[in-house]
């Protein structure tokens, strides 16, 4: 019998990850004031998501996730988000109109600030100080004062999500997503390039489609779905202080939801049925994502399902497997046995960036992005083979024109990682790097379409 849930029943169980905080009444008071402000998203949102995501996990949808890797204080302009949702709305373009699917949009966005690390302390130079964890945590200077974990960058990261979540609304809902303007989502540093080409290529059959549904009485006057579009966040629930103070009761329903963000997800290092994360998501109503790397076992991941989603709802539980471009075709169809076999409605979806992060030969952390192109390739191919549904990507990426990511269309080598690499923490796709990735998703979702019209074809036909 599961033990009754309460907010705070994760402070009781062994929690991983967390910063150790100096100052514990500075904290709780940082708590408090988190307490008392506005929920960030509603509840209706959120089961909105996992309604839709219900048809993912039927096959009949695809979920899109991308967004930053840790938002920082430091590049907080509307440029930047603008530019990031753009490139997502390109890319759901590539793959609704290139695939015939309909794409659910996910950012990393408005509340990714916290970072799991390898290890809790790191050295420079003989001096040894906290991991940089995120700055709702610390700061990313290597001093003993910015990184010491300070509760206070709670209440900033609240309020830089706040005006990111606002700024997304309105991006979503007043126009800017509007299907007639696909072809000002081109950016600058992306147009002139082939694959740009390819892009207003696909932008104009899709501008000939919207006249012709212009001609038929469909306009974006009398359909909202085509100047608007549904946009939701998620985020690692990685920092619970941070997640209790945000958990609050839907007045509708009387249940608890994260009101942080639409999705939270559970790490891959934090995946421990009997530890904090676990116990704290087990028990909102938010649809959440659990990574999946190469070391978890069937056994281990039916435990986590019964947890998660004990009354086997779709659209709740997202598996996101991070396995590794050599792993995934090994790793990753025993897993989909085991489901399978239990009967559990889950998504599937693909997180090719944290198993193929590499050092370069001049230190950089990077992704080579043919191995970003290889997992995924073989992440579509065990689902054709296992006659299960490939539901999703989950991609660190930027609008910003950066050079952390090598390989791709615009072959960035080692030597040029210097010239934009600006996270602060691990390294992203470029627009450039985003779109060619999201043809080559769509790409799988036809072959996966064709196959199934097959094997219904040949049903029919016996």
């Amino acid at each position: 019998m599961t033990a009754k849930w309460t907010p705070e029943t994760w402070r009781a169980k062994p929690v991983e990850q967390a910063p150790a905080y100096p100052d514990r009444a500075k904290l709780a008071a940082a708590e408090a004031r988190l307490r008392a402000f506005p929920p960030l998203v509603f509840a209706g949102e959120a089961r909105r998501l996992t309604a839709t995501l219900g048809e993912v996990a039927e096959g009949r949808g695809f979920m899109l996730q991308g967004g930053d890797c840790a938002e920082s204080f430091a590049e907080f302009k509307a440029d930047n988000i603008r530019d990031t949702f753009r490139v997502l709305l390109q890319m759901a373009v590539v793959l609704t109109f290139g695939a015939a699917c309909p794409v659910v949009k996910v950012g990393r966005m408005a509340g990714q600030f916290a970072k799991p690390r390898s290890a809790a302390t790191e050295t420079v130079g003989g001096k040894e100080l906290p991991s940089y964890r995120g700055d709702n945590i610390n700061g990313i200077e290597f001093t003993e004062a910015a990184r010491a974990p300070d509760p206070e960058r709670m209440i900033q990261a609240y309020n830089q999500s706040a005006a990111t979540l606002n700024l997304l609304r309105a991006f979503a809902q007043g126009g800017f997503a509007d299907l007639h303007k696909v072809h000002r989502w081109n950016l600058d540093f992306v147009a002139d390039s082939p694959l740009g080409e390819r892009y207003e290529e696909l932008a104009d059959r899709l501008s000939e489609t919207l006249d012709f549904m212009a001609a038929c009485g469909l306009t974006a006057a009398t359909t909202p779905q085509i100047r608007e579009t549904e946009f939701f966040t998620s985020h690692e629930a990685l920092l619970l202080p941070y997640e209790q103070a945000l958990t609050r009761i839907d007045s509708l329903t009387g249940r608890w939801y994260d009101c942080s963000a639409h999705l939270l997800w559970i790490g891959d290092r934090t995946r421990d049925a009997g530890g904090a994360h676990v116990e704290f998501l087990r028990g909102v109503e938010n649809p959440i994502g659990l990574k999946c790397g190469p070391t978890i076992e069937p056994d281990d991941l039916l435990r986590l399902i019964d947890v998660l989603n004990p009354q086997n709802v779709p659209g709740r539980l997202t598996l996101i497997a991070r396995m590794g471009h050599d792993k995934v075709e090994a790793k990753l169809p025993p897993l989909i046995r085991a489901v399978r076999r239990a009967g559990a409605k889950v998504v599937w979806s693909c997180d090719p960036m944290h198993g193929n992060t590499v050092k370069s030969s001049n230190g950089y952390k990077t992704r080579p992005f043919d191995r970003i192109l290889a997992e995924v390739r073989g992440f579509f191919a065990v689902h054709r083979a296992e006659g299960t549904h490939a539901g999703g990507v989950h991609v660190e990426m930027t609008g910003q024109d950066v050079t952390e990511c090598i390989g791709g269309a615009q072959a960035i080598t080692e030597q040029a990682l210097a010239d934009r690499y600006h996270t602060h923490c691990d390294p992203r796709l470029n627009a450039h790097q985003a779109l060619e990735l999201a043809f080559l998703v769509a790409e799988g979702l036809k072959h996966e379409r064709q196959a199934g019209n097959g094997r219904r074809a040949a049903a029919v036909a016996s």
